[in-house]
């Protein structure tokens, strides 16, 4: 238990000096601290929401044989290290603990930031936020990813369709899922077909079934997808890829709860709840005369906008650590996170294929990785060329052009760009502020 009595978020062993603020932000947020200082080999126990934080801020070298053996009997703790510009990048025994860090801060110290980063390198992240606690299909901290929880928790009691839009892999089935899993029909089946896929000769057949002899082919009778979820819940995925005369059959069956399979003139009436998704603009498919305006109006009685990846943020880094994980419970791999320069990647990467790409874009990366860390090249991700500079630097994922830029502009916002107050804290003159920033391309914002 910490000093509020309730118990800590996890434990940071802190290799270095740390500033009596620092050490007390961490406490307050939560965390244990243990402090090393010398070079003696620290025990610990992998796991558990320890983090390392490798201080190398001060150039000290006396506590690097003791970083390094705790790296090889711990090879699954996450590391975080802390940088200067004096920091001495290119010496081998830094370059390969910078190497093993998911992340790295500069001076001065941006405490909110490394919390954040403590949380989600600690595990802490694990602990969805109270908007997606009871969901476990929906991971996320954003506010995109909390408005389509609200609405899947409304949605998910009301016995009406729905229609899901956004675009392809965003995750359009998950949500489906998530209203069926919510609403009273959960015990009954759910069928999920997509109507993108289905041969134009057979779609009647496929969604409302068909009797023997009913066409050349049918040798049997056929339940349809429809009929096969009575009682339950069927997703049309794609629905804006029906053909019209489907289309017609489908509008039938949303108003009067019965449909007729294919040969048969018999009626049969199927409880079952229609959800659509499209990742097309079925309002402009309507004005081209490409969906029927009636059938729109049925399906979109209740509406659900699933949010591009791009768009949700930090999102990314929690959901490539869940693939991760998931992938290495079915799969022997040696990779167990990422590293700096990949979730910078991955940040800046606009994701066209949403998060489908993401998860395999991961899979691969899991199994092309050689070490603990995910680079951006196993991700075939780009690196913003702002990150370059010397290669044998930039192969570690950090570069001394990325620590001058981070530096500076953290002393900016702390000083209120207060440039004689930034270059005082920096022990560097006005001149050499301004071409700093010049260089980095930072703006000189007033407050």
């Amino acid at each position: 238990m910490d000093a509020t009595g309730s118990r800590p978020l996890g434990c940071v062993i802190w290799f270095g000096q740390p500033e009596a603020r620092e050490r007390s932000g961490l406490i307050e947020a939560g965390w244990h601290v243990r402090v090393v200082e010398g070079d003696a080999p620290v025990k610990v126990r992998e796991g558990g929401g320890v983090v390392v934080l490798a201080d190398l801020r001060h150039g000290d070298a006396h506590a690097m044989p003791a970083m390094q053996h705790l790296m090889t009997d711990c090879p699954g703790l996450p590391w975080i290290a802390l940088i200067s510009l004096g920091t001495p990048v290119r010496r081998p025994q830094v370059k390969r603990i910078l190497q093993r860090c998911h992340d790295f801060f500069s001076a001065p110290l941006d405490l909110p930031r490394l919390l954040a980063a403590l949380e989600r390198a600690g595990g802490a992240v694990l602990r969805e936020p109270d908007a997606v606690a009871d969901l476990p299909e929906l991971v996320g901290r954003s506010a995109a990813v909390a408005a389509v929880a609200a609405s899947l928790r409304k949605y998910a009691p009301i016995d009406l369709p729905v229609l899901i839009t956004g675009e392809t892999g965003a995750g359009k089935e998950v949500a489906a899922r998530v209203l069926h899993r919510l609403s009273a029909r959960a015990m009954q089946p759910f069928v999920a077909i997509n109507c993108g896929a289905l041969p134009l000769n057979l779609v009647q057949s496929e969604l409302f079934g068909h009797e023997r002899g009913a066409f050349t082919d049918a040798t049997a009778r056929r339940i349809g997808h429809i009929e096969s979820a009575a009682g339950g819940t069927i997703l049309l995925d794609e629905v804006g890829d029906l053909p019209l005369d489907a289309q017609t059959n489908l509008l039938r069956f949303l108003q009067e709860g019965v449909l007729q399979r294919v040969g048969s003139s018999r009626p049969i009436e199927v409880d079952v709840r229609v959800m659509a998704a499209t990742h097309h603009d079925l309002e402009h498919a309507v004005a081209a005369g490409r969906f029927r305006e009636d059938l729109y109006y049925r399906l979109n009685v209740l509406r659900l906008q699933i949010p591009p990846l791009r768009e949700r943020g930090d999102d990314v880094d929690l959901l490539a650590q869940r693939f991760l994980d998931r992938f290495r419970e079915r799969q022997a791999c040696v990779a167990r996170g990422f590293e700096s320069a990949a979730l910078r990647a991955m940040h800046e990467y606009p994701w066209p294929g949403n998060v489908r790409e993401l998860r395999n874009r991961v899979q691969r990366a899991a199994v092309m990785a050689e070490g603990a860390l995910i680079s951006a090249a196993d991700l075939a991700l780009p690196v913003d060329a702002g990150d370059g500079g010397d290669p044998a630097i930039t192969s570690l994922g950090v570069s001394r052009a990325s620590v001058e830029r981070e530096v500076i502009a953290a002393c900016l916002r702390e000083c209120r760009f207060n440039i004689s107050e930034c270059a005082r804290r920096l022990q560097i003159s006005r001149v050499t502020v301004y071409r700093l920033c010049k260089k980095h391309r930072l703006e000189l914002r007033t407050p």
